[in-house]
């Protein structure tokens, strides 16, 4: 069970990650463009925001990562239930404030590997 949670956090880990590129590094490309639903204009209007957002994500898979690979365990569960919880949150929000879908993209897969980590 311990291995299944400690997956799921490091997917959700490299989500994080895949939105701090999304958001950094490509919110005016083409693929940023698509995924965020947003038309040139807007996008370099709010890039800058859209690069902090990212790089909080980078703060939370990095957290996680430490999480993952603290060698104490004990501890490393006490971090990784605390960016998990954080990860859960700001879904929440993204999911009231901006879009439902950010509920089942961040949110969810970080709410049930907390579970499967408690259940560990």
């Amino acid at each position: 069970m311990t291995l299944v949670a400690n997956g799921l956090v490091a997917l959700v880990a490299a989500l994080h990650l895949y939105f701090l590129a999304l958001e950094m590094f490509l919110w005016t490309k083409p693929t940023g463009l698509k995924v965020f639903g947003n038309t040139p204009e807007k996008a370099r209007a709010s890039a800058v925001l859209a690069a902090n957002q990212g790089l909080y994500n980078g703060f939370l898979a990095a957290g996680l990562i430490w999480g993952l690979f603290h060698p104490h365990p004990a501890f490393g569960f006490q971090i990784k239930v605390f960016f998990l919880l954080c990860v859960v949150v700001a879904g929440l929000y993204g999911g009231y404030s901006v879009s439902r879908r950010i509920i089942m993209v961040q949110a969810l897969p970080a709410a049930v590997a907390l579970s499967l980590l408690w259940l560990s």
